[in-house]
């Protein structure tokens, strides 16, 4: 891509920073961060007012209401609606960042037509089941089952760290429909209906008093046939799709944060060996956003390639250090929870967590971009 700004890129970002400049002021405060009636509300109209100004689904295709964007006009929204300190996707992360692209890359035609316009405008929220209590990093290893039962599949088992398991009007589903094949071949991915009969939720509370996680358990659920995306036993190729855009675009709005709170951080510090510190994390992050530019093209032809995996890995690296910085920095400030950085460092623990661990990360880099041997099983 062409790192310059085009006449056309420069217009863009006018129009959409005077277009914040009027919408920000509208919204009311942000709700508590544990009511969460009132956050579905929050995020989902936003969601609709970007939907109505033509800033929903930069990336999506125009046919389910998306903008078509370069990939140039995403990152530039990306940066000024962070900067401008505009709402986050917020309930609708899964919907828009995961669930969506999934369905544009491997989706039917009616589920692109039934899904896709819907979570545009904030009018589906989805969630994520994928892990379980057994199968966090080794994803594979789920053991949920799905048996096809004329146009259905009955599900049973378990998932857990669900997010937005509690407000999801539908969710992304890994199930095994096959028992007897080898744990990456044996997988679907199904769309899930939340209010089906058999569900039963418990939120999660985490470090920080929130509880966008969940436990789900499934109880004789019944899933028609039609909301399988891909193959039957085909889910764990689907499931690399999804996985490719959480790893390698759905981080993009925390880069971009990662770099404010970087800047901000400088005047804060004095001391010689923490300013060359915050100088290594300022080229990281320099480093990453080029990635990020990267990996931000090469999704608009498709789905992201191996920066991906190397942007998640560097990238968490890079925020645990800042966030360590900002710690030592801050010094006894660093006891006050109330401090938005502190408050930060706390949420930034779970990021070599998310989307696989970091030690995952790396198995996988070394195995299928270099081609180192596989790690010796255990089992």
């Amino acid at each position: 891509m062409d790192l310059r700004l085009s006449d056309s890129d420069e217009a863009f970002r006018a129009e959409l920073r005077a277009w914040l400049t009027r919408a920000l002021p509208e919204l009311d405060s942000p709700p508590a961060r544990d009511d969460w009636p009132a956050r579905v509300r929050y995020d989902t109209d936003w969601q609709r007012r970007l939907f109505d100004a033509g800033y929903a689904g930069m990336s999506w295709p125009t046919e389910y209401g998306g903008r078509d964007a370069s990939p140039t006009e995403q990152l530039l929204f990306l940066e000024e609606t962070t900067q401008a300190q505009a709402p986050y996707v917020g309930v609708n992360f899964v919907g828009n960042l995961h669930a969506g692209p999934t369905l544009i890359a491997e989706g039917t035609d009616e589920q692109k037509a039934a899904h896709l316009p819907r979570i545009l405008r904030g009018d589906e929220v989805w969630c994520q089941c994928f892990s379980e209590p057994g199968a966090g990093s080794d994803l594979a290893g789920l053991r949920a089952r799905a048996v096809r039962d004329g146009d259905d599949y009955v599900v049973n088992g378990q998932k857990i760290w669900c997010s937005f398991g509690h407000v999801g009007e539908f969710g992304e589903l890994l199930v095994r429909t096959d028992p007897d094949a080898s744990k990456h071949r044996g997988i679907s991915w199904l769309i899930l209906a939340m209010d089906s009969a058999g569900i039963e939720v418990r939120p999660i509370e985490t470090l920080l008093g929130s509880s966008e996680f969940s436990e789900v358990f499934f109880d004789e659920v019944r899933v028609p046939v039609v909301n399988r995306v891909g193959a039957e036993n085909d889910g764990w190729r689907v499931t690399n799709v999804t996985l490719s855009f959480e790893r390698g675009t759905a981080f993009v709005g925390e880069m971009v944060d990662a770099r404010r709170l970087a800047d901000e951080l400088r005047p804060l510090v004095h001391d010689a060996t923490d300013r060359h510190e915050l100088g290594h994390v300022l080229a990281q992050l320099d480093a990453l956003w080029a990635l990020t530019m990267r990996n931000v093209t090469q999704a608009s032809h498709g789905t992201p390639g191996p920066g991906a995996l190397m942007f998640k890995l560097a990238y968490s690296e890079a925020r645990d250090r800042l966030g360590e910085l900002s710690m030592r920095v801050l010094g006894r400030d660093a006891f006050d929870v109330h401090d938005y950085r502190v408050e930060e460092r706390l949420r930034t623990l779970s990021i070599p967590i998310a989307a696989g661990t970091s030690q995952i990360q790396r198995n996988i880099i070394g195995e299928r971009l270099l081609g180192l041997p596989k790690e010796k099983s255990w089992e």
